[in-house]
């Protein structure tokens, strides 16, 4: 089983990293386009496989598409990361052009590959990939909601002073500071809802912290983040290869769910083999449809820009 992650930046890395560690695949390839990083990115994580554990092999690539040849699943990374003060809109123009050269290289090496993207702003990237790719639509996965939901629920634990383990909680709707809706209705802590340990306002702190995630991160480190993102990937990859139909909140094709239609953003599906299979209504409230709905419509935003960039 071969996996390729595109882009061998802190995110690409930690995804080949976490997908060795977890022995998901016998193969990993990492390619980027600068001369020899892939490559050594490759031989350092190689040379830990006797001390973690890991028989995966894993190879670095210099913009060589044919050593992706025969993948099962690839991951796009590629593309510049958020700098401080850069919203994702703001990466529109540049990683466009970078996610379409990208998708349509993977392809043609590995045709029947489940795409995982994970370059920002990723629901309007997802959707390039998917317009441009004319993959069916299952074939083609954003990965945010998962690092989002994983977000959520690390505050959840710390406002909670729980173990993360026995913390369940989703955000649904676009990846971005304003468009993504943690559904504080739904978490729980262990089957019970957070509401009977966490007062309004601290539940509505936790939402807010949820939401601005990426971009604390952002200014913190002065770059994108990468080890949640990279283990939101590997558990993604995961549930595709070991076809373990995990629910996890995605960004996918709607086509008439949840009131959107045209559109990849964010919402529970089941994900396996096929990559994701189908598409789980929660039942939204009023007040939760109309965020998503208001979401979806920054979402559209970006991707208009998205079209006047690639007419």
């Amino acid at each position: 089983m071969k996996i390729s992650v595109i882009g061998a930046g802190n995110v690409g890395a930690t995804c080949a990293e976490v997908i060795a560690h977890r022995r998901i695949a016998s193969e990993i390839v990492l390619l980027d386009i600068r001369e020899g990083f892939a490559e050594g990115k490759a031989l350092d994580m190689m040379q830990t496989a006797t001390l973690n554990g890991f028989n995966t092999r894993i190879s670095g690539s210099t913009n060589d598409y044919s050593k992706t040849a025969g993948s099962s699943v690839v991951v796009i990374t590629s593309g510049i990361p958020r700098k401080p003060g850069m919203t994702r809109e703001e990466l529109i123009g540049i990683n466009a052009g970078i996610v379409k050269s990208v998708s349509e290289n993977v392809l043609s090496h590995s045709p029947d590959a489940v795409i995982v993207v994970v370059s920002n702003p990723m629901d309007t990237m997802t959707y390039l990939a998917l317009r441009d790719s004319k993959l069916p639509k299952n074939r083609i996965i954003g990965m945010g909601g998962i690092l989002d939901s994983s977000r959520f629920k690390c505050y959840l634990s710390l406002a909670l002073n729980a173990p993360p383990s026995d913390i369940s909680g989703m955000v649904i709707g676009g990846h971005g500071d304003t468009t993504m809706i943690p559904l504080t209705r739904l978490a729980n802590y262990n089957g019970v809802p957070v509401s009977q340990f966490l007062s309004a306002e601290a539940l509505q702190k936790v939402a807010a912290d949820t939401m601005v995630g990426g971009a604390t991160l952002t200014g913190l480190l002065g770059t994108s983040a990468w080890y949640a993102p990279g283990a939101a990937v590997g558990a993604l990859v995961d549930s595709i290869v070991n076809d373990q139909k995990k629910l996890f909140p995605c960004c996918v094709y709607l086509d008439g769910e949840y009131g959107q239609k045209d559109i990849c953003i964010g919402v529970p599906v089941i994900v396996g083999k096929n990559g994701w299979e189908k598409i789980v209504d929660i039942k939204l409230t009023a007040d939760e449809q109309a965020a998503f709905n208001k979401s979806a419509e920054a979402v559209r935003s970006m991707n208009s820009v998205l079209a006047t960039l690639t007419a």
